[in-house]
């Protein structure tokens, strides 16, 4: 295990998020805050000890196997989180530790879930630093790591892959910097023209570029206690829903789409799957609502729109509570729970793709028992499948499933209430936000206990990096084999 480089690359990282809180430095003494010394404060926490790291580290190859990967990618998102809170304690927004690192876990990690229960009465320095934690960790800190450092070579594909782990890590450009870049583009480009869309519907400078940041991240924090709801306008919801579905899809179809390619969107079958998901739900969800209640078509429409699409993209944003609707209708979103966005997406949970391929191995499994010495291969894009990936596939919901399970034994150990426990556990495994019970789409993690928080924090970190690449480190074999 090369010691020296990782604690190069840490220090890099820190430099990085040194640089994104000079940013909220600046627009809390913009906007006159009180909050300007605490991110000066962080900042030099950030800054300090990373230039010391950087600098004794001069000398180390920057070449980085795939087990070393795992181990940096793990250690950069755990430290990220833990000085990520530096600022809501210095300012004293959020001055407990438990609280500050879930709030910040929540950011990084694109979870949404929050602990505040006064947004309104926080500066906007502290508001934005929640919306640009959701924009940095969205499209991945590694990831816009990379961008920046194309001398990593071999290594950079390293961490890449255990950043997005995914299915497959396709490629646009043969470099992997340039691909980090390409995607980045993208990205920089939806959330601009959101914003733009947003102030055109009446949302001020401020409000617009942070709802930008979280949408595009599938994040979920808003600047308003009440979420999207605040907005009643159908304009400035659907624009959300519209930002939100881009973000759930994946960015190199968008890139081709850009580039005129348009036939590659529904060319790709995760994504005709991830449309028809999306369509299918909300034309049930839609359906019971306007059985079951009496909206007004439209808006009964515009709720459950936007309610798949936040939770199937794992955005979490809110403008209506699912909780108040026909059991049978809030049981259709916690399904949506474990779906998740599309590979290559800022999206979390447990991905389109392997949705599909679990569904299509189980219907081939029937074929396969019915003619036993046939070949029936798994096909996806019209391509067959290797064993290996089905495999893989399989290992992971097997796992997300236990941990999802045994987690919500532990949660209720301090809630004590299953629905909480249930709802908290795979909103925030599958990176969502809201959940249910006392943690539902109206409601905040306030009165869950310190140790519950930690423990939600870190199965944001392990649904975020999609369990694997955490879990490996606890593998006797990953350190046995360097």
């Amino acid at each position: 295990m090369n010691y020296k480089t990782i604690f190069r690359i840490v220090g890099l990282m820190l430099l990085v998020e040194g640089a994104a809180l000079l940013i909220s430095l600046l627009i809390a003494w913009l906007a006159g805050g009180s909050d300007v010394m605490a991110f000066a404060w962080s900042s030099l926490a950030c800054l300090v000890p990373g230039l010391l790291l950087v600098m004794a580290t001069r000398k180390s190859s920057m070449m980085i196997s795939r087990t070393e990967g795992f181990l940096i990618v793990t250690l950069v998102w755990l430290i990220f989180s833990l000085f990520g809170t530096l600022p809501y304690i210095f300012s004293r927004t959020i001055p407990g530790f438990a609280d500050a690192f879930f709030e910040t876990m929540s950011g990084f990690t694109t979870t949404g879930a929050s602990v505040v229960d006064n947004l309104e009465t926080f500066p906007k320095g502290i508001l934005f630093w929640r919306a640009l934690t959701h924009w940095l960790g969205g499209m991945g800190i590694i990831v816009l790591f990379l961008t920046m450092m194309p001398a990593f070579g071999i290594g950079g594909m390293q961490l890449y892959s255990a950043e997005v782990p995914g299915m497959t890590v396709e490629k646009i450009s043969p470099r992997i910097y340039q691909t980090a870049r390409i995607v980045w583009g993208v990205y920089v480009l939806l959330t601009l023209v959101e914003v733009i869309l947003l102030m055109f519907g009446g949302m001020s400078l401020f409000d617009s570029v942070c709802h930008a940041f979280a949408t595009m991240a599938t994040g979920g924090f808003s600047t308003k206690q009440a979420s999207i709801a605040f907005w009643p306008s159908p304009y400035i919801q659907y624009v959300i829903t519209l930002f939100m579905f881009l973000a759930g899809t994946n960015f190199t179809l968008l890139y081709f789409a850009g580039r005129g390619k348009f036939s590659r969107l529904f060319r790709d079958e995760e994504f005709r799957y991830y449309f028809l998901f999306v369509l299918g739900f909300t034309i049930l969800i839609f359906s019971g609502l306007l059985i079951s209640t009496k909206l007004p078509a439209e808006q009964a429409f515009r709720d459950s729109l936007f309610t798949v699409v936040s939770v199937i993209t794992t955005t979490g944003f809110v403008t209506a509570d699912y909780l108040m609707w026909r059991p049978v209708l809030y049981m259709l979103v916690f399904i949506l729970f474990f779906f998740g966005g599309s590979t290559g997406s800022t999206g979390g949970g447990v991905k389109i793709m392997r949705i599909v391929l679990l569904l299509k191995n189980s219907y081939y499994e029937l074929r396969r028992i019915i003619h036993p010495s046939g070949v029936i291969p798994v096909k996806f894009n019209k391509h067959a499948i290797e064993p290996r990936v089905i495999s893989n596939v399989l290992a992971f919901f097997m796992f997300y499933l236990m941990v999802f399970f045994v987690s919500t034994v532990i949660l209720m150990i301090f809630v004590g209430d299953m629905d909480t426990s249930m709802g908290a556990v795979a909103s925030c495994l599958g990176n969502i936000g809201p959940g249910l019970g006392s943690v539902g789409p109206v409601f905040t993690y306030s009165a869950v206990p310190d140790a519950g928080k930690v423990f939600l924090s870190l199965l944001m970190m392990l649904g975020r990096l999609e369990l694997f690449t955490v879990l490996v480190i606890f593998s006797p074999s990953f350190w046995t084999d360097q």
